[in-house]
């Protein structure tokens, strides 16, 4: 119990000190600008550099987590370790006799307070040590640790500077010492008597609760838990998979498997906070319920993925249209709270046979492409996803032999400024001509490689080729080009990319200014998880660039956060800008936007002379596509460089 109650008082300290720290900040800067009227500007600011610090000190210690016993549950008082409450506690009532004494030499900027503006500060000081004492309500150590050294000092000063006034002035401060550490003290024995009393009825109320229900619903709770999701009430994974058995066991002789994704739903998260984005996964998995037959299987695998196992036999419905109906229920504008538009997308695959390992391969890749066309869509595993998961297969078991045997390539496009009539950088693009799929995509070697580990080795290989481009470059004096490499959000959070580009730039001898990495408009959303990294490589020299702008989910904020050069607008506005005013408003928009941030735009996917001209008139300078230049190897870069001088002098 006197453990429970240190761990309450300290709780209490900790959030008092981030209330009254802000005040203190205050209070020490008006100190300061009172001194500096009175010709005491140095010593002013001495006094409040120190007064900062400690309150910065103070501010961290607030913030430093107390050890817990059990790492894995949250810092209630139980969860807390007591010699670590103790050290918390100890060290908040030190750093209070610190912040003290050096309130304690607010008299050497009023000469001992004999200056004019001594009312000035000790008022302030009054008024200080009295909300000391009522923050520092639920331990009264800490406060008196701080009042101590102010008011002995006041009265110390009082007293050496004599007169019959300041004696009584002094006698009245250690008297309002006293009457303030009396205080402290019946405040903290209040606080720890609630505290104890809160305790032992919390204890006496689990016991009585434990006690009456273990017996009836502990095994039901436990087996309930273990296969359903405690947010929803569906199954969640571990049921889906007992159930699908019982499925398999049926003689059921077709089945249909829906993998659902929600569109917008971490907008909704980040906007309106977790308990909305709670609500929406429990109305998302009501609706489901409502829409589907009484023999489905509906089951949240975890975040905003569902998953739905259906006897087809048992479907009037064809798995297409039961698809569809289900976007539309999930898409109808929610009236109970304000959560914006929810959209759902699902990958659906049809198979005689239950192997449901198989098929959430299939409906997974199915989501995917649903995905990739947009949002609220539906798409059903057919022989060219076949083709294409079989691809990925073969390029997850043959990716790390094709790079030990340099059999990955690097291409470079061209970037120009001033309208097209200038090279500025190039783009390097990863190229692999597989002995049975031919050319692979870039998105699915990456994707690829993130999810069988070999994210790491194919960046540092694409970070190789980059250097040698740059190296080449200086070499024909060209060392104001620029080379960007793209990287995607699962490389990001995967390796360390700051420190692998920052050793590999020191290891070529290059300039940091040289290289820029692209990042997608879906890195930029969580800027937690990127801005360490980026900020090192900003800080390094490295530009930063937005690629595919205008398609994802980002701010003016993020762009802002991360120190983003260049915005790089996504090729589907470009391609049909000359016959779209939609397209034309959202590429002016997007220029507008960088102007006023400062920031550089490009625009990919130039085709046409008819696109290149729209694009200057709309105030876009910065230019790359086929109708400058395709991707090319090293080599031959380099000799479309050499032959096209005019675009690099």
């Amino acid at each position: 119990m006197q453990h429970l109650i240190l761990a309450d008082q300290l709780m209490a300290v900790r959030r008092s000190m981030l209330i009254s720290i802000p005040v203190s900040f205050v209070l020490g800067l008006m100190s300061v600008l009172v001194a500096f009227y009175y010709g005491n500007g140095q010593a002013g600011l001495w006094w409040f550099l120190a007064s900062s610090l400690v309150n910065s000190a103070r501010v961290v210690l607030c913030r430093f987590p107390v050890r817990r016993l059990d790492a894995d549950k949250p810092a209630d008082p139980k969860n807390l370790d007591p010699a670590s409450v103790k050290q918390h506690l100890f060290l908040q009532s030190a750093m209070a006799a610190t912040s003290g004494i050096v309130w304690a030499f607010i008299a050497v900027l009023s000469d001992g307070y004999t200056a004019p503006q001594s009312i000035f500060y000790l008022v302030v000081l009054c008024g200080i040590t009295a909300g000391a004492i009522t923050h520092g309500f639920a331990y009264a150590r800490m406060p008196v640790c701080y009042i101590v050294p102010v008011l002995l000092s006041v009265a110390g000063c009082l007293i050496y500077a004599g007169g019959f006034e300041r004696y009584c002035l002094a006698a009245t401060t250690l008297l309002y010492l006293a009457a303030l550490s009396r205080g402290a003290r019946e405040s903290e024995a209040l606080f720890r008597q609630s505290s104890r009393l809160k305790h032992e009825a919390t204890a006496m109320a689990e016991s009585l609760a434990a006690a009456r229900d273990q017996a009836t619903k502990a095994a039901i709770e436990m087996e309930y838990r273990a296969t359903h999701d405690p947010l929803t009430g569906l199954l969640n994974r571990s049921g889906f998979m007992q159930e699908a058995a019982c499925f398999a066991s049926s003689g059921t002789t077709g089945f249909v498997l829906m993998l659902l994704d929600l569109d917008g739903f971490k907008p909704i998260n980040d906007a309106f906070g977790h308990k909305v984005g709670d609500k929406v996964l429990v109305e998302v998995g009501r609706r489901l319920c409502e829409n589907l037959p009484d023999h489905a299987l509906v089951t949240r695998l975890g975040g905003d993925e569902f998953a739905i196992l259906l006897d087809q036999a048992l479907c009037e419905e064809t798995p297409s249209i039961l698809a569809t109906k289900l976007i539309a229920t999930v898409s109808i504008p929610f009236a109970s709270f304000d959560a914006g538009r929810i959209g759902i997308s699902i990958g659906v695959c049809v198979s005689d046979e239950l192997d449901v390992d198989e098929m959430l391969v299939r409906a997974d890749a199915a989501l995917y492409r649903a995905k990739a066309q947009g949002r609220n869509r539906h798409y059903v595993f057919d022989d060219d996803l076949r083709d294409h998961l079989a691809m990925r297969r073969d390029i997850e078991r043959d990716l790390a032999n094709a790079m030990s045997n340099d059999a990955l390539e690097v291409w470079f496009q061209p970037i120009l400024g001033e309208g097209g009539r200038k090279l500025t950088d190039l783009e390097a693009l990863v190229r692999w001509n597989h002995s049975r799929h031919g050319w692979i995509p870039p998105t699915d070697l990456v994707t690829v490689a993130s999810f069988s580990g070999l994210a790491e080795p194919l960046f540092r290989y694409i970070l190789r080729d980059v250097g040698a481009m740059m190296q080449t470059l200086r070499a024909m004096n060209l060392g104001h080009l620029r080379v960007a490499m793209n990287i995607s959000p699962r490389e990001i959070s995967q390796i360390s990319v700051d420190s692998l580009i920052i050793a590999k730039l020191r290891k070529f001898d290059l300039p940091a200014s040289m290289l820029e990495i692209e990042i997608t408009e879906d890195t930029a959303k969580d800027i937690r998880a990127v801005q360490d990294k980026l900020a090192a490589l900003t800080k390094a020299g490295v530009r930063i660039a937005v690629d595919d702008f205008g398609v994802g989910y980002s701010s003016m904020s993020s762009l802002r956060q991360l120190h983003v050069d260049r915005i790089k607008i996504d090729r589907s506005f470009v391609h049909g800008i000359a016959g779209s005013a939609d397209d034309r408003n959202v590429v002016r928009s997007i220029v507008t936007l960088g102007k006023s941030l400062g920031i550089e735009v490009v625009a990919e996917g130039v085709e046409t002379e008819e696109n290149r001209n729209i694009l200057r008139q709309l105030g876009c300078s910065i230019m790359q596509g086929h109708y400058f230049a395709k991707p090319m190897p090293h080599r031959e870069v380099i000799e479309w460089i050499n032959q096209s001088r005019s675009f690099v002098e």
